[in-house]
């Protein structure tokens, strides 16, 4: 697709970003772990569920402002934290941030972004929600330093990242032996007053231990993380709203009640982590089901038309986030392409309401999808040890 042709739609946002970005940069965006069929499961599986429109329906006034947390947003559409936002555009997460905050919506921050906490929050106004994505470090002060930093910067939530223990195997990046450019720096690991200087840094500026530690996330973050060390730690040392993402299933939506978490955001971390996992729209009605009014429910992964959050919102999630379509278009053309891929999906949402007879984004429920039926059976844990036994069934997907 040549440049000079506006594109309308998500794939063709794709399409550009694979074209004019390296092949190292456009892998380390693109790559699913192993085999990528969770990755192309979260795509793919939308399509298993069909709309259920209603007509004559007075849609001449549509409204998709929602609440999140409390607080209200135009629209349920935000951004879902990705890290090194300037491997596909110079001004990254600067430019998406102003992008985000014209959208008027919620953007997650990546801890890996190449551009600083406090730069970013500083491109919004002042009715653009800011949630600080955050990992777990075996040093612990790190983890707490970022927090603190998120806090005085004006973060109004914590996105605590529970599905990467370790990284999974993203075939992608080891063929290609990828590794970020030198010039980019992780800047939330870097001294503030160094990353946030008026007068900017040398790219020649020596790397810190605590830069360098935040460079090896795999050798550092702590494999003991658990609901009672972690969740319990996390919230001890803060006030901000703990949400939890990479949540998949019931039972752990329900610890995360137990533990007094704010919310849950249905994830398979894009399908870069466990490969064979359920795609995130077939998770989510039992993440709803067991949250009822207790928790709230957000979802990434695989959205990449507007009938797509339809979907997601009919299933009972609060918002969605998107990520890789924000890459492509900061690849396409900076701030203006992030908004561009943002209004795309934001104006295909309204038109599928309006053909669905839906005026406002507290109409969509359950009655307008069809759902597909026992595409996945769950048995109890050991029903298949005990000789003759019958199997127990858990649930059907």
């Amino acid at each position: 697709m040549s440049l000079a042709n506006e594109p309308v739609c998500i794939k063709d946002l794709e399409a550009i970003a694979k074209n004019v970005m390296p092949s190292g940069a456009w892998g380390y965006y693109d790559s699913g772990s192993h085999d990528e069929q969770t990755k192309n499961d979260n795509i793919s599986a939308f399509d298993s569920y069909r709309l259920h429109p209603r007509m004559l329906r007075d849609v001449s006034k549509l409204n998709t402002q929602t609440t999140v947390l409390g607080k209200p947003v135009r629209t349920p559409l935000g951004v879902a934290p990705c890290a090194l936002h300037k491997l596909a555009h110079a001004e990254g997460e600067a430019a998406t941030s102003r992008a985000a905050s014209k959208h008027g919506s919620i953007m997650i921050l990546s801890t890996y972004s190449t551009t600083s906490m406090e730069k970013v929050i500083a491109q919004g106004s002042g009715d653009t929600q800011y949630w600080m994505q955050l990992y777990v470090y075996r040093e612990r002060s790190v983890s707490e330093e970022i927090v603190r930093r998120a806090e005085k910067a004006g973060f109004s939530a914590l996105v605590l990242t529970v599905d990467a223990p370790v990284l999974g195997k993203r075939l992608s990046d080891a063929r290609n032996r990828f590794n970020p450019p030198p010039h980019l720096r992780l800047e939330n690991f870097m001294d503030p007053e160094v990353a946030n200087a008026t007068d900017g840094y040398t790219p020649d500026l020596a790397r810190s231990k605590k830069e360098t530690f935040g460079a090896t996330f795999g050798a550092n973050g702590d494999q003991s993380l658990s609901w009672e060390n972690g969740i319990k730690w996390l919230k001890s040392i803060t006030k901000l709203p703990v949400i939890v993402k990479g949540i998949m299933t019931a039972e752990d939506t329900q610890l995360a009640i137990a533990h007094g978490c704010a919310g849950v955001i249905v994830s398979n971390h894009g399908g870069r982590q466990l490969d064979g996992a359920l795609s995130t729209i077939d998770a989510l009605p039992q993440v709803v089901e067991a949250a009822g009014d207790k928790i709230e429910v957000y979802m990434d992964g695989g959205i990449r038309r507007g009938s797509d959050i339809f979907k997601a919102l009919a299933l009972g999630a609060r918002a969605v986030f998107v990520a890789r379509p924000v890459l492509w278009g900061l690849a396409y053309k900076g701030e203006e392409g992030v908004f561009h891929a943002l209004d795309i999906l934001q104006k295909e949402l309204e038109l599928t309401m309006m053909l669905s007879g839906t005026r406002s984004v507290d109409e969509i429920d359950e009655s307008y999808i069809y759902q597909p039926v026992n595409r996945w059976v769950r048995y109890a844990p050991g029903s298949r040890k005990a000789a003759g036994a019958q199997k127990r069934l858990l649930a059907k997907l």
